[in-house]
């Protein structure tokens, strides 16, 4: 039985904006907690002005406060960017006001450009190695310091009775070794990188995974792009806003909202961004609901994992929506 989850990167549309665009992730995740997903997760991203989601623990906050049963997590804090304590404690809020409900999904990428780095980091003198600091976060949030740990006096507060799940995410070999070493779960992104990768980095991490007080077995997510609609066809007209918003997103033409179907059908593509867009399709799952069921039941197959989180950043809140109701009805969630 396949466990699902969403992780929103509160898309901005055409002739919309940021604050619109977070009422909708708001009533996205209202939906997902109707309908029988697992988890739901907002991303950090600086500096892209076609998403509004930057700061996934205030936003966790209110979506916490806007559901009742579903997992809210970070997909994911960008650990380099803060303190480990820091970190820590505002996990650690959410989870005494949400006990049982919070993920913290951690990420060594910087989720934007040199100057949003340097902006961020301006007043640190010494930053650590991230593999220092997820030991430091593992440390503050169970309570278990090594005996010449340089913070063993120091709590992490509140203190509670719980913890969050700790998920370590990352496109390759590296954030599989760190989540294997601290017996954090695993979150594998393909769709960053869908070409083969992920498969030696998740049998390294269960191979090499430490039981710890924060999981006993090793826990693998695999996360990819999903374009869900109540045709293949209809499907296909939303992927081509998806193909272009990917591709402005990964360029120096960075879009300031996501993309119409009709602007991505106007738009003269040159022979090497086709070329990018069939490259970029593997990362991404297209079709009808039953389609594209199918086919998270064979990446789950060949991941050897029962949880898979969507991305359904496609055009229009209406099709979001209408997206991860078709899935939901296809897995039989709600019955799960």
């Amino acid at each position: 039985m396949i466990s699902l989850n969403i992780l929103d990167y509160s898309p901005i549309d055409e002739g919309s904006n940021a604050r619109e665009a977070l009422i909708q992730t708001t009533e996205l995740a209202k939906k997902a907690d109707k309908f029988g997903y697992g988890r739901f997760w907002v991303s950090e991203h600086h500096q892209m002005l076609s998403l509004a989601g930057s700061n996934p623990e205030m936003l966790m906050m209110h979506l916490a406060a806007s559901t009742e049963r579903i997992r809210i997590g970070s997909g994911g804090v960008m650990l380099p960017h803060y303190s480990s304590y820091k970190v820590a404690e505002n996990f650690r809020m959410l989870e005494a006001l949400y006990p049982n409900r919070i993920d913290l999904g951690l990420g060594r990428a910087p989720g934007a450009n040199s100057l949003v780095t340097y902006a961020l980091n301006e007043e640190k003198s010494r930053p650590l190695p991230y593999e220092q600091q997820v030991v430091d976060l593992k440390s503050f949030l169970t309570d278990e310091f090594s005996a010449d740990h340089r913070f063993n006096e120091l709590t992490a507060t509140p203190v509670i009775d719980t913890k969050p799940e700790m998920w370590i995410l990352g496109a390759g070999g590296g954030s599989a070794r760190i989540a294997s070493e601290n017996g954090t779960a695993f979150t594998f992104a393909h769709f960053i990188n869908p070409f083969g990768d992920g498969l030696t980095a998740v049998k390294h991490y269960r191979e090499n995974f430490k039981s710890s007080s924060l999981f006993e077995k090793p826990k693998v997510m695999i996360g990819v792009f999903a374009v869900v609609a109540e045709t293949n066809e209809e499907a296909e007209e939303l992927a081509k806003a998806f193909d272009l918003w990917l591709l402005k997103s990964e360029s120096l033409q960075t879009p300031t909202s996501y993309p119409s179907i009709q602007t991505a059908m106007d738009y003269q593509y040159s022979p090497h961004e086709t070329e990018r867009i069939s490259r970029n399709r593997n990362r991404v799952l297209v079709g009808d609901a039953k389609n594209v069921k199918n086919q998270i039941e064979k990446l789950a197959q060949l991941y050897d994992t029962n949880e898979i989180t969507i991305l359904p950043n496609i055009s229009g809140a209406h099709n979001r929506m209408k997206s991860i109701e078709l899935l939901a009805e296809s897995f039989n969630l709600s019955n799960q």
